[in-house]
C-alpha cells in the first residue's frame, strides 16, 4: 500500500512539473531561509553559555542616581574593593575575578625579538580568572597561569604569531616597553559568541590599582562566582545594604549608589550597562525568529495555496477513486505522501543551499556561521522536526480538502463539491501580501532611519579625521611628532583628546558650582582635551569664547592649576543656568576647580541609541589617549605615507596604526546595519516566495478560464482588456492586503523607533512607495500570464469544446 502511494505520489508530481517545481521551490527557499536565521538565532542565544559555571557567574553593574540629575547613570564597571570585599563578607560568592581592559585606551606595543605588533585586545585579570572562565588550554595550567605578577595568556593563534612552531610557555614578551612579562599558558582561540574577548591576558597583580581597596575610580570589570544554589536575588540585597551603610555618611540627601547583578548569560543581550564588547539586542532576536518563522510559513501557504487550486483538475480523479472503492484515509494519505515527498526533496534543496549561502550570509551578518554552529542532537531533530511540521502545515488541509469531495457531485457537475476553495486561496494571497508589504515598508522604514544616522549632522565634524591611538603618551613626547606633521600641506589641523569624540566615556561628576548647595552633585560625562579640540572637530560655541594659550598655560603647571571649562547646553540646562549666565561661574570637577568659559552647541558623544548627557570638556596636558589630524581630503595617500615617515621617525618602537573617526562612528550602530541589511534581504526572500504563489495561481486562474477567454476574443475583446480582466482579480487582493498591512507595520516601526534617542518620522509617501511597489510587483508576475493567455488562439481553446 505505501509502495502504491509513494509511485503514485511520484508520478502525480512529474506530470504536473510546473506546479511541483513552485512547490519544491518556494519551500526550499523558505526552509534555507530559516535554517540561516535559525543557525544566527542560535549564536546569539548561545552567548557565554560555554563555560562550565556560566549560570553561577554574574557581572556586577554600578548604579547612582543624584538628586540634582533625573538620569540614573548605570555603568558596567566598579571600582577595585567590590570583589575582594564580597568574596570575603557574602556567604553566597565562591570567587570573583576583576578584570582590566588593558588597551581600552590604545593597543598594548608588544614586542618579541624583532617581532613588533599593536596588540588591541589584552586584558589583566585576577588569578582566579581562569577558574572562573572555562578557556581551554592547550599549554600551561589554568589554577596557576597567572599566579605570578609578570605571568600572561595567550591565544594559540597569537602564540603562532610570535612564536610560529616554538613552545612558547617560558617565553618573554615586553609589554610597552616596560613590562617583561612571561608566557605561562597557550589558550584556545576565544569563541566567537563569548562576550569576555582576548588574544592576550596578563596578571591583575601587575597594576598599581591591584594594591588598594578603593571603592571610588570605577575601572574595573567585576565578576562574582555564587556557591552552587546560591539566591542571586539574596546576595544583591546584601550588597546593597553593605553599600547603605558604607556610604550613609557621604551621600547627599536623595543620592544612592546601589549595584545589580546581571546573570553572564544574559549580559550580551540584555544588558544595557556596555562591557567589554559591543551588545546584542534582544529585541533584533525577537524580531529575526519571527521572520524566521514567517518565512517558513509563507512556503507552507504558497504550497497549500497551489494544492487546493489543482483542485478542480483532480476532482475527476477523487470522483473515480471513491466510486472505485477508496474510502477517505486511503486519499488522504495519498494526498499526505505526495506532501511529504515535495517537502522531503524540498528541505534536501534548502540544507544544501543554506550550506552554499553560510559564507555570504556570514558576511553579512558579521558571524562566523555554519551548521557546525548547532549541536549535532539539535541539528538532526532540527531537520526532522521541518519535515513532519512542513508537511502537517503544508499538507494536512489540502489533504483533507480534497479527500472530503462528494463523488456524486463532482461527476455529476465540473465543480469540486467543497464550498470555500476559492475564498481560502484569496485568504492566503492577502495574507503573503500582507507579510510582503509589511517587509517592505519595515525595509524602507529601517534604510531612511540608518540613512539618517549616517549622515546627521551630530554637531562635529567627523569627515577625513585621522584617529591615532596614543593612550598613556605624555604631551611633552607628542608635541614634536604634532608640530612635524602641521607642516604638510594635506594636513589643516591636529588636537588630541583622552577619549574619541564620539565615544567619550569618562564618568565625572560637577560637585561645587556658584550658587548651589554644598552637597550639589551632577553626574556628567568629561575628558580632557588640547585646546585646538573644538576649533579642529568643528564644533559650535553658543556663548563664551574658545580654549587659548592662556588656558593651556593655567594647566601645564605643576601645582595650583586652575581650570577653563566648556560644557555642553544639556549640562548647562541641568544646572538651571541659561548659556549666557554661565559664563564665569565657578564649579569643580572630581577635584579640578576653574571657571566656566564657554558653552558648546550640544553635539552625539555616544550611540544616538541614547539621547545627549550632560558634558564637560576641559583643558589638561598629563596624558591623552586620542591624536585626531583633520586632513584636506586632497592627496590622502600621501598624506597618510608622509605622515607614517615622521611617525617611524619619533617612535621607531611603535607600529603605525590609524582609523577613520567616521568608521569609528559607523560602528556603534553596526548592529543596527546589520539587522537592517538581513531584514532587506529577507524581504526580498518574501516577495519571491510570495510571487512564486501568485505565478502558480495566475497559471491555474488562466487554464480554467481558456474557453471563456476565448469567447471573449472571439466577441471582438483586445488584448488589454483580457489582461485587465485576468490581472484584476489579483490586484484587488494586493490592493487590500496593502490597506490591512499598512497600520500593522506603521505600530511596528514606530515601536522600534522608540530604541533611537535621534530618530525619523515616518512618512506618508513610504506606504504609498511600499503598495505601489507591491501592486507593481504583482501585476508583473500575473501579467506575464495574462498576456500569454490573452494572445493564444482562440479557435483552439474552443475546438475541444
Amino acid at each position: 500500500m505505501i509502495k502504491n502511494y509513494l509511485k503514485t505520489a511520484w508520478r502525480n508530481l512529474l506530470q504536473n512539473k510546473v506546479t511541483s517545481f513552485i512547490s519544491i521551490a518556494g519551500l526550499a527557499v523558505g526552509i534555507c531561509c530559516f535554517l540561516l536565521l535559525a543557525t544566527y538565532l542560535i549564536n546569539e542565544l548561545r552567548y557565554d553559555r560555554f563555560h562550565q559555571k556560566a549560570d553561577r557567574i554574574v557581572r556586577i553593574i554600578q548604579n547612582h542616581k543624584s538628586p540634582d540629575y533625573k538620569e540614573v547613570n548605570t555603568i558596567a564597571v566598579t571600582p577595585t574593593a567590590p570583589v575582594p570585599v564580597f568574596k570575603q563578607q557574602l556567604s553566597e560568592v565562591e570567587d570573583g575575578v576583576r578584570i582590566i581592559d588593558y588597551s581600552d585606551m590604545r593597543p598594548a606595543i608588544v614586542q618579541f625579538g624583532d617581532k613588533l605588533f599593536k596588540e588591541k585586545n589584552v586584558l589583566m585579570a585576577d588569578e582566579s580568572f581562569f577558574k572562573i572562565f572555562s578557556f581551554k588550554f592547550i599549554a600551561g595550567n589554568a589554577g596557576s597561569a597567572l599566579g605570578n605578577s609578570s605571568s600572561i595568556v595567550i591565544t594559540s593563534s597569537t602564540a603562532n604569531k610570535y612564536f610560529g612552531t616554538d613552545n612558547p610557555i617560558g617565553k618573554i614578551l615586553k609589554v610597552d616597553g616596560a613590562n617583561n612579562m612571561m608566557v605561562a599558558g597557550v589558550v584556545e582561540d576565544v569563541p566567537e559568541y563569548s562576550q569576555i574577548k582576548f588574544d592576550m591576558v596578563g596578571s591583575y597583580a601587575m597594576m598599581p590599582r591591584s594594591l588598594t581597596r578603593k571603592w571610588d575610580s570605577a575601572n574595573d570589570y567585576s565578576y562574582l562566582l555564587l556557591k552552587p544554589g546560591a539566591d542571586r536575588v539574596a546576595a544583591e540585597k546584601k550588597i546593597n545594604a553593605h553599600l547603605n551603610d558604607l556610604f550613609k555618611n557621604d551621600l547627599s540627601a536623595g543620592e544612592k549608589i546601589w549595584y545589580n547583578l546581571e546573570p553572564l548569560t544574559s549580559i550580551h543581550l540584555y544588558s544595557t550597562a556596555g562591557g567589554l564588547e559591543p551588545s546584542g539586542n534582544i529585541k533584533y532576536v525577537y524580531i529575526l525568529s519571527i521572520v524566521a518563522v514567517i518565512l517558513l510559513v509563507l512556503a507552507c501557504v504558497n504550497f497549500l495555496n497551489l494544492v487546493t487550486a489543482r483542485s478542480a483538475e483532480r476532482s475527476k480523479e477523487i470522483g473515480v477513486r471513491k466510486v472505485m472503492g477508496a474510502q477517505r484515509k486511503q486519499l488522504f494519505f495519498q494526498f499526505i505522501t505526495e506532501a511529504g515527498i515535495i517537502t522531503l526533496v524540498s528541505l534536501i534543496a534548502g540544507v544544501v543551499f543554506a550550506t552554499f549561502c553560510f559564507p555570504a550570509f556570514s558576511d553579512f551578518s558579521g558571524q562566523a556561521l555554519n551548521f557546525k554552529t548547532w549541536n549535532i542532537t539539535w541539528l538532526v531533530t532540527a531537520v526532522l522536526g521541518l519535515f513532519f511540521i512542513v508537511t502537517l502545515l503544508a499538507g494536512t488541509y489540502p489533504s483533507l480538502y480534497l479527500s472530503a469531495f462528494k463523488p456524486v457531485v463532482i461527476l455529476k457537475t465540473k465543480s469540486t463539491g467543497a464550498a470555500g476553495g476559492n475564498t481560502l486561496r484569496k485568504s492566503l494571497v492577502v495574507f503573503q501580501f500582507i507579510v510582503s508589504v509589511f517587509f517592505i515598508i519595515s525595509t524602507l522604514v529601517a534604510g531612511s532611519q540608518l540613512r539618517y544616522m549616517q549622515n546627521l549632522n551630530t554637531g562635529m565634524d567627523r569627515s577625513q579625521v585621522m584617529v591615532l591611538d596614543i593612550g598613556g603618551m605624555p604631551f611633552n613626547n607628542l608635541e614634536p611628532f604634532k608640530n612635524a606633521i602641521a607642516q604638510n600641506p594635506g594636513i589643516t589641523g591636529t588636537t588630541a583628546s583622552y577619549n574619541s569624540p564620539v565615544n567619550v566615556r569618562g564618568g565625572y561628576s560637577i560637585n561645587s558650582a556658584d550658587g548651589k548647595n554644598s552637597d550639589f552633585n551632577l553626574p556628567v560625562t568629561a575628558t580632557p582635551i588640547e585646546r585646538s579640540f573644538i576649533k579642529t572637530m568643528g564644533m559650535t560655541l553658543v556663548a563664551g569664547r574658545d580654549l587659548d594659550l592662556g588656558d593651556e598655560q593655567q594647566v601645564r603647571k605643576d601645582s595650583l592649576r586652575q581650570y577653563s571649562f566648556i560644557l555642553n547646553e544639556t549640562a548647562i540646562a541641568a544646572m538651571g543656568w541659561k548659556p549666557e549666565q554661565a559664563i564665569g561661574k565657578h564649579i569643580g570637577l572630581n577635584g579640578r576647580t576653574g571657571t566656566i568659559k564657554a558653552v558648546a552647541k550640544d553635539f552625539n558623544f555616544s550611540s544616538l541609541h541614547q539621547k545627549i548627557e550632560p558634558l564637560v570638556v576641559f583643558p589638561e596636558y598629563d596624558w591623552f589617549g586620542k591624536l585626531l589630524v583633520k586632513t584636506n581630503g586632497k592627496n590622502t595617500a600621501g598624506t597618510i605615507a608622509a605622515m607614517e615617515a615622521q611617525w617611524h621617525k619619533f617612535y621607531p618602537n611603535s607600529p603605525f596604526e590609524y582609523h577613520f573617526l567616521d568608521q569609528e562612528f559607523e560602528e556603534m550602530f553596526k548592529t543596527d546595519q546589520r539587522t537592517g541589511s538581513i531584514l532587506q534581504a529577507f524581504t526580498m526572500v518574501t516577495i519571491f516566495i510570495s510571487c512564486l504563489g501568485l505565478f502558480g495561481l495566475a497559471v491555474f486562474s488562466t487554464r480554467q478560464r481558456v474557453k471563456e477567454i476565448g469567447i471573449r476574443k472571439v466577441l471582438g475583446a483586445n488584448v488589454m482588456s483580457i489582461v485587465g480582466l485576468i490581472s484584476s482579480d489579483f490586484l484587488k487582493l494586493v490592493l487590500i492586503a496593502v490597506v490591512i498591512s499598512s497600520p500593522l507595520a506603521w505600530y511596528a516601526m514606530s515601536a522600534w523607533l522608540q530604541d533611537f534617542a535621534f530618530r525619523i518620522d515616518i512618512q506618508w509617501y513610504v506606504f504609498l512607495l511600499a503598495g505601489g511597489m507591491a501592486i507593481l510587483i504583482a501585476f508583473i508576475t500575473v501579467g506575464y500570464q495574462s498576456f500569454k493567455a490573452a494572445l493564444s488562439n482562440p479557435v483552439k481553446s474552443l475546438r475541444s469544446e
